[in-house]
């Protein structure tokens, strides 16, 4: 992944990491508070359905208790053990003798009043028939729930099924709605009855409509259902409180987070992220300026310039991006980069033409490469090109310690490729370095024939390239007069404006099918 890709992923993780915390705490306080909130209404909901069923259990235990009495004449004795278990089970109001749908007597009167019942409402599985009935013997219209089993029946008041008091700090309704004629049985408030009919034919257990949440539980065994409900106002304000609590860790989570990703933005966005980005996208562009034989004016060869271009078209120089890729580990990558395209380029180009050369700079840090010399070769046996095409430049810093250099250059030598120092005189004090190296060409400094009028260091360097039998190079000629006086001073190649520009590959070569024939600076002119 590229250094912008990895940029614009990192950015919009910042965004994520800034927002998603924040966002993650105001949900995480939402969510709890609802799921405590959605908690106390099951538990509640659990909790009436248990009372519910220990109602019916004790009422099944109250019938089977009574109906072990064998009078069948509402005697004293009778009578007597009818009160004892209405006095006996707490949830059992009146216990009654029943013959058909008649009641006899009950644990209030001697003598039973009440109307004849009814066909039940439901008869379960184990014989016990429910009534939803108004009648009693004191007259008063309240409905209660009578469950009789062989001759006598106990009634039971609906609101013991939801005596039950809320854990929660906030007001909870309840009701107790028979499933076989879906009616209420009790209720602590009033139920829309909508709301039940949307849940029963939903088989809804949660329901929630204009800011009250209801949640549902079926007792099949008792054929009832119970509903219970609450305003969801305490769950609203329970949220708000749980927001003060998960924001503050949200914002601290997001400054750590943001605070991260800005430090690994920066670093990806470092001058050293971009180069090695530029690398591994194999941005750089090689461009060859020419190098002319100054006795003739004839083409001999051509150096690599290693370009990276920018997004505004123009083309960085490498005195500006060399010491960086140096300072930070890449510049041998750059040279194995600028190696490869040098052999695609024009790996054809110099097996059809053996007389022509291509120079490529060597830093201090390729020298000690020792992969470098077996790639030279791989490409020279690849494209058919003789080693002595290929010209090494190497800086006078590269000799900085000649002890340690001298047998790698030696190699390089002794494999076929010329050896150049470039930039003479600007670099390393000490030239005696130069005695003891395998050194074939010897560059003249851009600053040095700049000066060749007014500077008598190019005279010196001419001499002493003389004396130890090394071939010239002079840089950055721009004029005739500066073409002339080194001729004239017995230096053997050049190269600058005067002749041509740094040129793509493709250009140089087209360049050359140009001038072929003629002398350069007629061609220039």
């Amino acid at each position: 992944m590229t250094s912008r890709r990895m940029v614009s992923l990192v950015t919009g993780t910042l965004v994520m990491a800034v927002l998603l915390p924040i966002l993650l705490s105001i949900w995480l306080a939402r969510y709890q508070a609802e799921q405590r909130f959605h908690h106390e209404l099951a538990s509640y909901t659990q909790r009436i359905n248990q009372l519910a069923s220990v109602v019916i259990d004790e009422s099944k235990t109250a019938l089977k208790d009574i109906n072990r009495i064998d009078s069948q004449t509402c005697d004293p004795a009778h009578l007597q053990a009818m009160r004892r278990v209405a006095f006996t089970y707490r949830f059992v109001q009146e216990v009654l003798f029943v013959k058909g749908s008649q009641a006899l007597c009950s644990s209030l009167e001697q003598e039973s009043h009440v109307s004849p019942f009814p066909a039940p409402e439901r008869v379960n599985s184990e014989g016990y028939r429910f009534w939803f009935t108004p009648s009693n013997d004191l007259g008063i219209n309240h409905y209660m729930i009578a469950m009789s089993h062989r001759d006598h029946m106990v009634v039971l008041d609906p609101r013991s099924f939801i005596d039950v008091l809320p854990l929660a700090s906030w007001s909870i309704d309840s009701a107790v709605i028979g499933l076989t004629r879906n009616r209420v049985v009790v209720s602590s408030a009033p139920l829309s009855l909508a709301v039940w009919q949307h849940m029963r034919d939903g088989n809804l257990t949660r329901y929630e409509e204009a800011g009250i949440v209801y949640s549902m539980l079926r007792n099949p065994q008792s054929n009832f259902a119970v509903v219970v409900w609450a305003s969801s106002h305490p769950m609203k304000a329970a949220s708000n409180q749980q927001l003060l609590l998960w924001l503050p860790v949200g914002i601290l989570v997001s400054l750590l987070a943001a605070a991260l990703m800005l430090r690994l933005l920066r670093r990806l966005q470092s001058p050293r992220a971009r180069l090695l980005d530029a690398i591994h996208s194999r941005e750089f562009t090689v461009c060859y300026q020419p190098i002319i034989r100054l006795s003739d004016d004839k083409f001999v060869g051509a150096e690599a310039l290693v370009r990276w271009p920018q997004a505004d078209g123009s083309l960085l120089r490498p005195d500006v991006f060399i010491p960086l890729a140096e300072q930070t580990g890449l510049i041998s990558e750059i040279t194995r980069l600028v190696i490869d395209k040098v052999f695609s380029e024009m790996g054809d180009w110099l097996h059809q033409h053996p007389d022509y050369h291509i120079s490529i700079n060597l830093a201090a840090e390729d020298i000690a490469d020792n992969a470098l010399l077996a790639l030279l070769t791989a490409r020279c046996q690849r494209y058919q090109v003789s080693p002595r095409q290929i010209a090494l430049e190497i800086t006078e810093r590269g000799f900085a310690d000649p002890q340690r250099t001298a047998p790698i250059v030696e190699q390089f030598h002794h494999a076929g490729h010329p050896i150049y120092i470039d930039d003479f005189g600007t670099g390393y004090s000490s030239l005696s370095y130069l005695q003891n190296l395998t050194v074939d060409v010897l560059k003249i400094d851009k600053s040095f024939v700049d000066a060749l009028e007014y500077n008598a260091v190019a005279p010196h360097i001419i001499d002493m390239a003389k004396h130890l039998q090394l071939e010239m190079v002079a840089e950055g000629i721009e004029t005739e007069c500066q073409a002339q006086w080194l001729r004239e001073h017995g230096v053997h190649y050049g190269q600058g404006w005067l002749y041509s520009k740094a040129l793509p590959g493709n250009e140089l070569q087209s360049w050359c099918e140009t001038v072929r024939g003629s002398t350069v600076a007629r061609a220039a002119r």
